[in-house]
């Protein structure tokens, strides 16, 4: 399952790793757009697979952060 962010921003921090265990709605990063501080929380309960971006990273509407399996 792929965790997409739902505006333009900038990634602030990226709060797992590649292998770690999250459950449904977990933060897993945190973008900061239009200057408000957003939590990104994961949509199923998985192992993370692979982190696409990193702290300080521009992200455009519907970018992949990330993927759960």
């Amino acid at each position: 399952m792929e965790v997409t962010v739902p505006m333009v921003g900038k990634v602030v921090k990226v709060l797992v790793q590649a292998g770690e265990q999250v459950r449904e709605n977990d933060q897993v990063a945190t973008l900061e757009a239009m200057k408000m501080e957003m939590p990104i929380v994961a949509p199923v309960s998985g192992t993370v697979k692979e982190i696409n971006v990193k702290a300080g990273d521009e992200v455009t509407s519907d970018s992949v952060l990330m993927i759960i399996e």
